[in-house]
């Protein structure tokens, strides 16, 4: 006869029963944890900024613990992992009076985290434990005790941690955005954290990623249409810019695209290239400033279905133009 271990159930109810214990820590994290957690964010926001924040955990809280503090770092609030078993010998170096450490332990009773107690307390440091019973020795240590406790764990065994870290990874997450929204963290900052990869592209100004100076495919209004073609196949991003040369130098008067001169070559057949620049322009463009993000471009791209944009000051001078492939990077193999 099957243990209970061994009954057929849906594996979705894993994730139901993750789900609910994130429900129940955002209950308590409503009523009765308010109050620490929300002095654990004052301790943090108001340590002074040479002091450092340091998580430890070891097994799988120190994996979450690790998470966490990568988590912080890219939110605003400088961080770092300290492993327990390596600060006892010698790791603890690093670890100055009066820094922030934030110890994972579901029991409360790991040793080698309780074995940091005694030198962190003589240095001292501030302590914020996350662990599951107010009773543990390190809660009873702790200057704020959160509690990351579960009713039951995802595992079937009841062993393996799976609830209590989703909800330690959970709580970990929550303090590092509040922290974030209390020091003012906007997506400028976010974007000097994170300069690569397709994210790094979203996020930077569309003034580090225009094509300007001689890049800048640029023609007179009244340049003949052989010369025109000439330009948008040397520059090869698809479209011209049309700028005054006389009276405001650099001043966008349009742009002329691929579609325009499609458009042009179905209307006029061998006398297209009898015009100018001025005559099939496109006299409003649309632009955009250099100091826009690059998510930005992308969306007014997409929503008004163009490759390009052209990027101007705030006198409407031509200052580079943004091709939609700027916003794209090959995936990583």
């Amino acid at each position: 006869m099957p243990n209970e271990s061994q009954i057929p159930i849906p594996p979705s109810d894993f994730i139901r029963i993750e789900a609910a214990a994130l429900l129940d820590l955002a209950l308590r994290l409503d009523t009765v944890m308010l109050a620490p957690f929300t002095a654990a964010v004052d301790l943090l926001i108001g340590a002074p900024p040479t002091h450092r924040v340091l998580l430890t955990g070891i097994g799988k809280s120190g994996i979450i613990a690790r998470k966490i503090a990568a988590t912080l770092r890219s939110t605003g609030t400088p961080a770092h992992f300290l492993h327990p078993a390596e600060a006892v010998h010698g790791d603890l170096g690093m670890v100055s009076p009066h820094d922030t450490l934030i110890a994972l332990s579901y029991s409360g009773e790991t040793e080698e985290i309780l074995n940091l107690l005694p030198t962190l307390k003589r240095l001292p440091t501030t302590l914020i434990a996350l662990c599951s019973s107010p009773h543990s020795t390190l809660a009873q240590a702790a200057d704020v005790f959160l509690d990351v406790s579960v009713s039951i764990e995802a595992c079937p065994l009841n062993l393996a941690p799976t609830a209590s870290t989703t909800v330690m990874l959970a709580l970990g997450d929550t303090l590092a955005l509040e922290l974030s929204r209390r020091r003012g963290f906007h997506a400028a900052n976010f974007a000097d954290l994170h300069p690569g990869g397709r994210l790094g592209i979203r996020l930077s100004r569309v003034r580090d990623l225009m094509h300007a100076g001689d890049a800048l495919p640029q023609v007179a209004p009244d340049t003949p249409m052989s010369q025109v073609i000439y330009e948008m196949s040397r520059k090869k991003l698809g479209m011209t810019t049309v700028l005054d040369s006389t009276g405001d130098p650099g001043k966008l008067l349009g742009m002329i695209s691929d579609g325009d001169l499609r458009r042009l070559l179905e209307r006029d057949g061998n006398r297209a290239l009898d015009h100018t620049a001025r005559e099939i322009m496109n006299s409003a463009p649309i632009t955009i400033d250099g100091s826009a993000f690059a998510s930005t471009a992308l969306a007014i791209m997409e929503e008004r279905k163009i490759t390009s944009l052209i990027v101007v000051d705030t006198n409407t001078h031509a200052q580079g133009v943004l091709h939609l492939h700027d916003l794209w990077i090959p995936p990583t193999t």
